[in-house]
């Protein structure tokens, strides 16, 4: 055979097998990583964008260029999505841009409990080494307690400011939908008012008893005697961690339910939706008293007189003297 004709056969299909070859090492073979590797897409990247950052972190062959110009021809169209992803070991430079148009992002979460106070949920706020920034202490009673997504190098502002936006959104709905007996005036008051129930129970059962109790109380000109009402001001909602004293419970601060009649000055805490909905829809009661019930349940025992309510006390203090809690 001609060398020629030989040359004409042989080249066309050297090309054919390197092409073959590179789309399998450069696309659809193994990748070059022995590690999983994490990669941070911004919103509105564009392919360019992130080939280069799949090259500087070491996940494909060839470099960025070579990465393009597959995907140009073997990719889907899609967009690449924002989030933060992490690429397994040895992942082909198909299976990556799969991962980035069609794959999930790594999903960050944190909760907000509820009746967290606004200093302990900036705390938790500062402690997530992800977040970036400072985040101011928020307005009391101004965060909706909830489990929140956040992005990897988000800033911390941005999503107490989310957090806000839900609570804004949420007191809205709940407000329309308030019924003749709550005692609460705007929608502010509720904030306060459910902020107290919150503190006061941790039976969801309990919330809207102890919400009639209070309405009660409000609606008597009786004091509400809150004894997280006397706390507040003197930790601004982190843990007392002792009794409350003699003075305490005299102090006029805005705050104190003992020595002013209606609802203190501010929120001691962020309610959550179920007690908001209580405040605004309070248990149809007679009680005007509640203390811990004496069968050790963590719940609470009403009753509609003073005579009762002094029952129940005495039944409680037996029941901590016999644990050798006094």
């Amino acid at each position: 055979m001609p060398m020629k004709r030989l040359l004409l056969i042989l080249v066309p299909g050297l090309l054919i097998l390197a092409a073959g070859s590179a789309f399998w090492v450069l696309w659809a073979g193994p990748g070059p990583t022995t590690e999983p590797k994490t990669i941070i897409v911004a919103h509105g990247s564009s392919l360019a964008r992130v080939a280069g950052q799949l090259e500087e972190a070491g996940a494909i062959r060839g470099g960025a260029g070579s990465f393009r110009a597959f995907a140009r021809v073997f990719g889907s169209s899609d967009p690449v999505q924002a989030g933060e992803f992490l690429i397994p070991a040895g992942l082909s430079a198909d299976g990556i841009l799969n991962l980035l148009q069609h794959g999930r992002p790594v999903l960050r979460l944190v909760t907000i409990p509820e009746g967290m106070p606004s200093v302990l949920v900036r705390d938790r706020l500062i402690a997530i080494p992800f977040l970036t920034g400072d985040a101011p202490v928020p307005q009391e009673g101004s965060v909706l307690p909830n489990t929140y997504s956040y992005r990897r190098g988000e800033a911390r502002a941005a999503v107490l400011a989310r957090m806000q936006a839900a609570m804004r959104v949420e007191l809205a709905r709940l407000w329309a939908q308030r019924r003749p007996g709550s005692a609460v005036a705007t929608p502010e008051e509720a904030i306060i008012l459910a902020s107290i129930v919150e503190k006061e129970t941790g039976k969801p059962s309990e919330r809207r008893m102890v919400a009639g109790v209070y309405t009660n109380r409000l609606r008597r000109g009786m004091p509400l005697q809150a004894d997280p009402t006397v706390i507040y001001p003197v930790t601004q909602g982190r843990p007392l961690g002792r009794r409350i004293l003699r003075s305490e419970l005299n102090a006029n601060n805005g705050y104190n339910t003992y020595a002013r009649v209606g609802l203190p000055v501010g929120p001691i805490a962020n309610p959550g939706r179920a007690s908001i909905a209580a405040v605004l829809d309070p248990a149809p009661t007679g009680a005007l008293y509640f203390v811990a019930a004496a069968d050790g349940s963590r719940g609470h025992v009403f009753a509609d007189t003073l005579q009762e309510h002094q029952a129940n006390v005495q039944r409680w203090f037996a029941l901590r003297r016999a644990r050798g809690e006094m």
